[in-house]
């Protein structure tokens, strides 16, 4: 498993890209791709880019992991 490299939720940048998702949750960048394809990850496609918010990414780690 990958290192996490973010300690607290306040590290996180605004909106998050494939790359500091998978970092933000100890996983390679191509599995966040596909993590951020599969319906009910709160991605926004933005000229063929996919990024989540901070808020939204927060929300969904909370709710998947019963906290």
């Amino acid at each position: 498993m990958k290192k996490c490299t973010y300690k607290n939720y306040e590290d996180l940048p605004l909106m998050l890209n494939a790359e500091t998702v998978g970092n933000a949750l100890g996983i390679s960048r191509s599995s966040a791709y596909e993590l951020m394809r599969k319906e009910g990850f709160p991605a926004l496609w933005i000229e063929g880019r996919v990024v989540v918010t901070r808020d939204k990414f927060i929300e969904w780690v909370e709710q998947n992991t019963g906290k």
